[in-house]
């Protein structure tokens, strides 16, 4: 290399390398690029459907079942657990929400890590395991049902509900929130069909073969979910802190913080009428042919409020459709369920309860999802969920302590009660939502 007379390098030369190395930098950069938007999510496409169409399935399969808990509840008061107080029956159903609620974080790290070829079908064995184990239990022997019901199906079912969930943003941006009510709505499909297969088949085949024909149908949902759930990021290795499952420093964000401390109240009240609007119909009316469908009106219904929520989701706003949708369902339940337990109103309260509890359910994860940083996501949502995990456990309990005595008096404390909650509840996403954006008509 010749040097001119200052003994420099000439200033051509210079440029040269420059130039190169500006070029090395911008190929990194664009070998970078394409590799972050070769896992962008496509928002469409037939594995992006097919991935909706597997999870639904396998929310059917799982949360359905949670949904359909208050026919169960109904069986066990009234024919196959009657040594036993209301309220320890309802703890069956708690105990199976807290453990579905608890392992969230957990489960969605064992996903990234697994990866759903492995782990839906896992789930799927133990799920219908359970059901098979259900099936067999004796009547007046509850510590089967909380084994086999309670425990076991959620330990199954928790590693394969909330990972669909986190799968969502795989494929999905802009239609995140229609996709997860699709999902949802699979959990109300179920909470239709289940009540009503209940209350039909026992009658007919007895209570072992109706689960057991619950099972080979949750079987036959699993298999399709194996078949058209995909994944579309890499694994990852599975976390070894705890930050990774749990976010604890989410909490100090204000917005947040409102946000979970208002689910956890709405929990205390949310799942009540689908434990008790159908014990409630048949103190009151005893007997009527329509006692037995109206949680599965309820959940009918159900699928609208969870699946309409993402189609306006972008010109309404996330937090507003969810404090709204809270605000009505607290007056429901105070102005229809309390007033009066006639037929037609109680037809009224499940049909319209149904709309309107559903965007929790289905807009809840979406809200945590737009206030936090990409990489948070899952452990935010995790995080969320195993908070509210003690309020499942809690709040049916609570509320079955008001009817020890299934009288219409105690019902009327029961419902106050879940009025009560639901109100806090929708105060504190309120102040969420105000922290949020103050100006209450903006979209948020």
């Amino acid at each position: 290399m010749t040097r001119n007379s200052s003994g420099t390098i000439p200033t051509d030369i210079e440029d040269h390398v420059q130039a190169t190395k500006i070029e090395e930098i911008e190929l990194e950069k664009d070998v970078k690029d394409s590799s972050r938007d070769l896992y962008a999510p496509p928002d469409g496409g037939w594995d992006a459907w097919g991935t909706v169409f597997g999870t639904t399935l396998v929310s059917f399969g799982t949360f359905g079942f949670v949904n359909a808990f208050g026919a169960f509840s109904d069986y066990y008061n009234e024919q196959y657990l009657t040594n036993y107080s209301a309220t320890l029956i309802s703890m069956i159903g708690a105990v199976q929400v807290f453990i579905l609620y608890l392992f969230a974080g957990t489960a969605g790290a064992l996903f990234d890590s697994i990866g759903p070829r492995y782990l839906v079908p896992t789930s799927g064995v133990i799920v219908v395991f359970s059901l098979f184990m259900l099936s067999i239990t004796k009547p007046e022997h509850i510590y089967q049902q909380f084994l086999s019901q309670s425990v076991l199906f959620s330990l199954g079912a928790t590693f394969s509900f909330f990972p669909s969930m986190g799968l969502m943003a795989h494929w999905f941006k802009s239609k995140i929130p229609y996709a997860m009510g699709c999902l949802a709505s699979g959990s109300s499909v179920g909470g239709i069909v289940i009540p009503i297969m209940i209350s039909r088949l026992i009658p007919r085949i007895g209570f072992g073969w109706t689960i057991r024909i619950l099972a080979f149908i949750t079987l036959a949902c699993f298999a399709v979910g194996t078949v058209t759930i995909k994944q579309r990021r890499p694994s990852k290795p599975f976390p070894k802190s705890v930050s990774a499952f749990f976010d604890i420093t989410a909490f100090k964000d204000p917005c947040y913080l409102f946000l979970v401390l208002g689910c956890w109240f709405t929990v205390f009240a949310v799942f009540n009428p689908f434990f008790y609007v159908g014990l409630s119909a048949e103190i009151a009316n005893s007997g009527s042919n329509v006692n037995g469908y109206y949680l599965s009106t309820l959940c009918a219904t159900s699928i609208f409020g969870r699946v309409s929520p993402g189609l306006i989701a972008g010109k309404v706003g996330r937090f507003n459709i969810l404090y709204i949708s809270s605000l009505i369902s607290s007056i429901l339940i105070l102005a229809l369920w309390y007033t009066s337990f006639a037929q037609a109103n109680l037809i009224a309260f499940a049909a319209l309860y149904g709309i309107f509890s559903g965007p929790f359910f289905s807009i809840t994860p979406s809200c945590v999802t737009e206030i936090s940083p990409i990489e948070r996501v899952g452990a935010r949502i995790g995080g969320t969920f195993a908070f509210m995990a003690s309020a499942t456990l809690a709040g049916t309990p609570i509320s079955g302590l008001f009817i020890k005595e299934q009288t219409k008096d105690n019902f009327d404390r029961l419902i106050l009660f879940s009025g009560i909650m639901s109100l806090v509840g929708t105060a504190l996403l309120l102040v969420s939502r105000l922290i949020r954006n103050r100006n209450l008509f903006a979209v948020a």
